[in-house]
């Protein structure tokens, strides 16, 4: 009995791993490096999920409009290693994010560098883009 149920809890565990492995991009599949943007605006919310930590901001057009990025970084592991925590950014706090567009035009984009109000500029990406 033990046999099945170590067999059974090993099988579990290897389709949640591959599911999380199909469920992660390349960033060439949805950004432009060729694209670069810089973005100011206001934190409206952090979601510290794996495989990436997203963050969404409001930030104003030219046009006066104020529209909601979604921002994608690193993984929330990495992001703590090189000192970010859920708490570095506080909600209303604008901020600077450099990064890249996404290749369908949308309000999306990764993220390489982000800017805090206090100055402080922490590295949020992955390793990519490379050329």
């Amino acid at each position: 009995m033990d046999k099945k149920r170590t067999v059974a809890a090993a099988s579990l565990w290897l389709m949640g791993l591959t599911a999380a492995a199909g469920a992660h991009h390349a960033f060439s599949a949805e950004f432009d490096q060729d694209k670069p943007v810089v973005l100011e605006g206001a934190l409206t919310k952090a979601d510290w999920t794996n495989p990436h930590a997203w963050i969404y901001i409001d930030v104003k057009g030219p046009d006066g409009k104020v529209v909601n990025w979604a921002i994608e970084m690193g993984p929330p592991n990495a992001l703590l290693r090189r000192g970010w925590k859920k708490s570095s950014m506080q909600y209303g706090a604008v901020i600077k994010v450099e990064g890249f567009a996404a290749k369908n035009g949308k309000e999306f984009a990764n993220a390489t560098n982000i800017t805090l109000p206090d100055g402080t500029k922490i590295f949020a990406g992955t390793d990519e883009p490379l050329k």
